[in-house]
């Protein structure tokens, strides 16, 4: 039997529901597993994980509620919610993918020198001291400040990992907004 009209937009809308259901768990439950096992200490970040979480959970449940009942009410709001979404969505995965060295390192100086919490925890779990250099008057939880082997400054393994991060989230950021946007066309 071959799958038409209505039937098969509404087994897309379900099966990608589900997916973004199951993506919006795992946020809420990879920002939890951070903080429970103490490799992330600012609440404000987990605050922000969560909420995203809990919003595209949201967003989830209503494409998936309108696609089942074919509730086009329901259905025209989650379309413009997913185009708001998509703007968003493409405009930062762009930016993720355009940042060249030099602008990553100038985000990273700017996080590293406003959040205290986020750079303790960096300098405990990558061994490191200080973003360019170590001020031995600072306080740094890393290892090696106790051994007598000289700690190596955070900034250049940071920013190993930094382009790999952005290029991963810029991808992974265009892949799903044309997948929400696919969604929205569907819906026409």
């Amino acid at each position: 039997m071959v799958c038409g009209g209505f039937a098969c937009s509404k087994n897309c809308l379900c099966a990608l529901n589900l997916l973004y259901t199951l993506v919006s768990l795992l946020l809420i439950g990879i920002a939890a597993w951070g903080i429970g096992f103490g490799l992330i200490s600012s609440l404000r970040v987990v605050g922000v994980v969560i909420a995203v979480g809990i919003f595209l959970f949201l967003i989830a449940l209503v494409g998936l509620i309108g696609a089942v009942k074919h509730h086009q009410v329901l259905l025209f709001f989650y379309m413009i919610i997913l185009l708001l979404v998509f703007i968003v969505q493409f405009s930062v995965s762009c930016a993720c993918l355009a940042l060249n060295q030099e602008q990553q390192a100038q985000l990273l100086e700017v996080g590293w020198n406003n959040t205290a919490s986020a750079r303790d925890d960096i300098q405990r779990n990558l061994n490191c001291c200080g973003f360019r250099s170590f001020n031995p008057n600072d306080t740094c939880l890393a290892s090696c400040v106790k051994s007598s082997h000289p700690c190596s400054p955070c900034a250049p393994i940071i920013g190993r990992y930094a382009g790999e991060v952005l290029r991963f989230v810029g991808g992974i950021g265009l892949f799903f907004s044309f997948t929400e946007q696919w969604q929205g066309w569907k819906k026409r």
